[in-house]
C-alpha cells in the first residue's frame, strides 16, 4: 500500500523553511522533516508572503536559490508584501506554460496553486481554492466567481477528493461540535459561506484552512450522499503568541485505493454535517455579473417552484441533487439536503446540461456537450421530429437559429467547416457533420470519405505555411453535436506532439493507446457506449483513450495540451480568446481567402 506523509502548515505574514528571522520558535520544517519525516510534501494555507517589506529579503533568499526548500511545498495564500512581483515573474516562467493545475513553479520545490483546481499528489486527489473573498478584485490574493464555478464543476466528477485546501474557514463549521478545545470563534470573522457551499459539494476526506488565527481539529462529520466522513482542520499562524498548533502531519491512504468498507468507516465521535443550515453565499464581492445571471430570463426556470414536480429531498432549497437528476433516485431519500426534481431528471435524460438546470446557465459555452434549453416531451429515439427539435436548439446545427453563421468557412454534402469560437490560434478550425450526431466515427462510409478529403486539404494548406495539422475529437457518449478540431502547429514542433500528449496523459494518470492503422481502425474499434478521446498527430498515427464511466477526464484536454506545446497557456481556456463579431468576420475572410484553392467544397 502507498506510504505517504504530508506536512500541513498554517501561515500568516511569512513562511520559514529554516528557523530564523521573526519566527519565535526553534522548530523549522527542516528539523521536523529530519526528526519526524521524511515527508513527501508540505501544504500551506493562509497568507504565504510577508506582512511587510522587511521580510522580503529573507523570502527572496529562497526565490534566488541562496536558501534551499527541503521538500515540495504548495501554497494557496497568494497575498502579502512582495507577492505581485514574485508571482508575476512566476507567470512568465516558460516552465509554467500549459495546463498547470498541479501548481506553477516559483522556485525549486515551491509551487503556487493558482485560482482553483484539482490535481493528483502521489495518488491523493487534492482540490484547492486560492486567495480570499475580498472586494479588491486584484490579480493576486483573491478568488473569483469563475474559480468557484470551476470547483463546482469539478465536484461533479466521479471519485473522492482526499484533501481540500482553502485559506478561509467555512461558515458554520463549529455547528454541532462538542469540542472543548474551541474556546470562542466568531463565525463572521475569517469564515466564508462560499467555502461552506463548496465543501458540501466537494465532500473531501480532509478540509484544511487557515486565517482565523486558532487551531481547531473538529470531530469528523458525516457527508450527505457520500460514504465517507470529512475531517476539518483549522491551523493557527506560524509563531503565534498563544503557541497554538500551526503544523500538523497526516498520512492518508488515497481513496482511490480503498475499499468501500474502509472508506465508509466512521469514528464513534462523528457528528452530522454542520453546514445544513448555513445561509447561501452571495457572489464574491466585486464579481461581475455574467450574461444569464438574471432570474427574469425565461430559461431560468428553476426558481419557478409552481412548475416543478418535487419528490422528497427538498430541504436544501433550490439546489438540485445531482444523484437524483442523473439517475432518478437518491439513497438519502427525504434526508437529502438537495432538491429531488422529477422534471429536471427527465430533462437531464433528454440531454439537457445539469448546470443549466441547476443554475440557469453554463459557463462552458460551445464546449459543453449538453443542451442548454428545455426539451419537449415525447419519444427520445432518433426520429425525424426529435432530430428537428434538437437541431433548432443546437449551436452547431445549420438549421438552428443559434448557429453563428458568420464563422462558417465552407459547406459540403456531409460536413461543414467553421473557425472556432475563441480560437487557440487564428486558424483553429472545427469540422462538423451537417447531421446532428454525437461523433464523427460512426457516420456512414460516404461521410468518412468526405472527411478524409477535408483532412487532406487542411494538411496541404498548412504545410505550405510551414505548419502541420493536429486533429482531435472528444467523443462524449451523451454528447450532442460532434466537432473534429483542427489546430496548426509549426513544423518544427511536429515531432514533439506525440511526446507531449503522452506526458500530459501520464500526469493525469492514464495511458494513450497507439492506433497505427488510422481512423479506419479506430472506427472499427469504437464502442458507442463509451466516451473516447483521440488525437491524430503529424504523420497520421492516432493516440486514443477510452474513458471509463467513473473516470475523471478533462473535456479540454486536447486544447490544453496544445496550448502548452505552443507556449500560449493563457489561451487554453476559449473564454480568454473571444473577440467581437466584427473581428471574427475579418478572421473568417482571411482564412477563406487563403484556403480557397485547397477547399474541396469550392
Amino acid at each position: 500500500m502507498l506510504s505517504l506523509t504530508l506536512l500541513l502548515f498554517g501561515l500568516l505574514g511569512t513562511v520559514h523553511f529554516l528557523s530564523r528571522g521573526s519566527i519565535r520558535t526553534n522548530l523549522s520544517t527542516s528539523e521536523v522533516n529530519k526528526a519526524a519525516g521524511p515527508f513527501d510534501a508540505l501544504l500551506c494555507v493562509g497568507q504565504f508572503f510577508p506582512d511587510s517589506v522587511e521580510g522580503i529579503e529573507e523570502f527572496n533568499g529562497y526565490i534566488e536559490g541562496r536558501s534551499k526548500i527541503p521538500m515540495p511545498t504548495y501554497f494557496i495564500g497568494d497575498y502579502g508584501a512582495g507577492s505581485p512581483k514574485i508571482l508575476s515573474e512566476a507567470l512568465k516562467d516558460p516552465s509554467n506554460k500549459g495546463f498547470k493545475m498541479e501548481g506553477l513553479r516559483v522556485c525549486d520545490n515551491l509551487y503556487w496553486l493558482k485560482g482553483s483546481g484539482k490535481f493528483s499528489l502521489h495518488g491523493l486527489s487534492v482540490a484547492y481554492l486560492s486567495g480570499r473573498r475580498t472586494p479588491s478584485g486584484t490579480q493576486f490574493g483573491t478568488y473569483s466567481q469563475d474559480d468557484v464555478d470551476a470547483l463546482r464543476a469539478l465536484a461533479e466528477d466521479p471519485g473522492t477528493v482526499d484533501i481540500f485546501l482553502t485559506n478561509e474557514w467555512p461558515s458554520g463549521v463549529t455547528n454541532g461540535t462538542t469540542s472543548k478545545a474551541l474556546v470562542e470563534i466568531s463565525d463572521s470573522s475569517g469564515s466564508d459561506p462560499t467555502v461552506s457551499e463548496l465543501v458540501t459539494e466537494i465532500k473531501p476526506r480532509y478540509h484544511v484552512a487557515g486565517t482565523v488565527g486558532v487551531y481547531f481539529d473538529r470531530e469528523p462529520y458525516a457527508n450527505i450522499d457520500a460514504l465517507h466522513a470529512t475531517r476539518f482542520l483549522g491551523l493557527a499562524p506560524v509563531g503565534n503568541k498563544d503557541k497554538q498548533k500551526f503544523i500538523h502531519a497526516i498520512s492518508p491512504t488515497p481513496a482511490s485505493t480503498m475499499s468501500k468498507t474502509e472508506l465508509s468507516a466512521k469514528p464513534p465521535n462523528t457528528t452530522l454535517c454542520p453546514y445544513t443550515n448555513v445561509d447561501k453565499a452571495a457572489p464574491p464581492d466585486g464579481a461581475t455579473k455574467r450574461p444569464g445571471d438574471s432570474t427574469s430570463e425565461s430559461q431560468y426556470w428553476r426558481y419557478d417552484v409552481s412548475k416543478k414536480k418535487q419528490k422528497h429531498g427538498d430541504g436544501g432549497g433550490d439546489r438540485l441533487c445531482f444523484k437524483f437528476v442523473s439517475s432518478g433516485s437518491c439513497p438519502r431519500g427525504n434526508q437529502c439536503q438537495f432538491r429531488h426534481d422529477e422534471e429536471a431528471s427527465e430533462q437531464y435524460s433528454r440531454g439537457v446540461c445539469f448546470d443549466f438546470l441547476n443554475k440557469g446557465k453554463c459557463e462552458k459555452g460551445p464546449d459543453c456537450n449538453f443542451k442548454h434549453s428545455l426539451q419537449e416531451e415525447g419519444d427520445r429515439s432518433a426520429s425525424r421530429a426529435a432530430s428537428s427539435n434538437r437541431s433548432k436548439e443546437c449551436w452547431f446545427c445549420l438549421s438552428s437559429p443559434n448557429v453563428e453563421s458568420h464563422l462558417i468557412t465552407s459547406v459540403g454534402e456531409y460536413y461543414y467547416c467553421a473557425l472556432a469560437k475563441g480560437p487557440l490560434t487564428p486558424d483553429h478550425v472545427l469540422i462538423m457533420p451537417i447531421e446532428h450526431t454525437p461523433n464523427t466515427l460512426s457516420l456512414p462510409l460516404e461521410c468518412e470519405k468526405e472527411l478524409e478529403r477535408l483532412q487532406s486539404s487542411f494538411k496541404a494548406y498548412f504545410k505550405k505555411q510551414g505548419k502541420e495539422a493536429v486533429f482531435f475529437e472528444w467523443v462524449f457518449k451523451r454528447g450532442s453535436h460532434a466537432n473534429l478540431q483542427v489546430v496548426p502547429i509549426p513544423s518544427s514542433r511536429a515531432s514533439a506532439v506525440r511526446d507531449i500528449f503522452n506526458l500530459a496523459a501520464d500526469k493525469l494518470g492514464f495511458k494513450l493507446t497507439m492506433v497505427k492503422e488510422g481512423r479506419q481502425a479506430l472506427r472499427t474499434q469504437f464502442d458507442r457506449s463509451c466516451s473516447l478521446f483521440y488525437v491524430e498527430v503529424p504523420g497520421g498515427d492516432i493516440l486514443s483513450h477510452v474513458i471509463e464511466e467513473n473516470e475523471k477526464f478533462p473535456a479540454q484536454f486536447g486544447r490544453e495540451v496544445l496550448a502548452g506545446l505552443l507556449n500560449i497557456a493563457d489561451r487554453a481556456d476559449w473564454r480568454n480568446c473571444k473577440v467581437d463579431k466584427e473581428e471574427e468576420t475579418k478572421m473568417v475572410e482571411r482564412f477563406k481567402n487563403g484556403f480557397q484553392e485547397y477547399d474541396p467544397n469550392q
